[in-house]
């Protein structure tokens, strides 16, 4: 998505800056990690497809993607209002990834007419989170960006459908588009992860997949917000301008 490419997210624990052709070296590194391979059911890819792939994710309508930074340093002074790009995020200062990727809902599970044209106008957003390097895992830096990134889209959650609708040339058809729940997927062996999500309120639905993998959900974005980990990631919270 494009909604991002000029917004980086500040927190006291981590910092979310748009995914950059700066940052594929070192996420290149990351990926060819058969460990991190297996964890996020990907296959190797050379460095000529990780930067299309960088290129296509920037454009797509549908994915939303950050590179996670350490936080920045801490401050007396006036609140930042721009970071410089290629400082904050340098490859030494990267630890690992998150994304949002939009889909149409398509819970059929009601044949009311009524649920089913408000299920059609609505969309889930699914959750990707990635902790690369092993040294900081296990310190709450997952929970800091998933927390961190729920909030940036429920503030931005309209211009982010608006952008989706777009891209699928739906705009101004049927009733208003909203974005309902969210999802996750995680491998069942990720216990770690799924102890994350469960305590940001997501419960498993259905058995574990072909692929080995859990789904998790939570039915509504709202129920993360009211929440006391909703609370505090937004009075932590801040936007500022990432500047090149």
């Amino acid at each position: 998505m494009r909604l991002n490419e000029h917004s980086a997210i500040a927190t006291p624990r981590v910092t979310l800056v748009p995914y950059e052709a700066r940052h594929v070296e070192r996420y290149h590194e990351w990926m060819s990690d058969p460990d991190i391979q297996e964890a996020t059911a990907s296959e190797p890819l050379t460095l000529e497809e990780e930067y299309e792939n960088q290129q296509s994710w920037r454009t797509s309508h549908d994915k939303l993607t950050f590179i996670i930074c350490h936080p920045l340093p801490a401050s007396s002074e006036t609140k930042l209002e721009v970071v410089q790009a290629g400082e904050i995020d340098a490859p030494g200062q990267m630890i690992g990834d998150i994304n949002f990727f939009i889909y149409p809902n398509d819970d059929d599970g009601d044949d009311d007419e009524a649920t089913q044209a408000a299920a059609e106008s609505s969309y889930v957003g699914e959750v990707d989170v990635m902790i690369a390097s092993k040294d900081h895992r296990g310190k709450g830096i997952g929970h800091a960006a998933v927390t961190t990134l729920l909030t940036y889209v429920h503030r931005n959650r309209e211009r982010i459908i608006a952008e989706y609708v777009e891209g699928e040339g739906k705009s101004g058809e049927g009733k208003a588009p909203e974005l309902k729940g969210l999802m996750v997927k995680i491998k069942e062996t990720n216990a770690a992860s799924i102890a994350l999500f469960r305590r940001l309120g997501f419960v498993q639905k259905g058995d574990v997949n072909y692929f080995g993998e859990i789904q998790m959900v939570m039915e509504d974005l709202g129920q993360f917000v009211a929440s006391s980990a909703g609370v505090k990631a937004a009075e932590e919270y801040s936007e500022v301008v990432y500047s090149r």
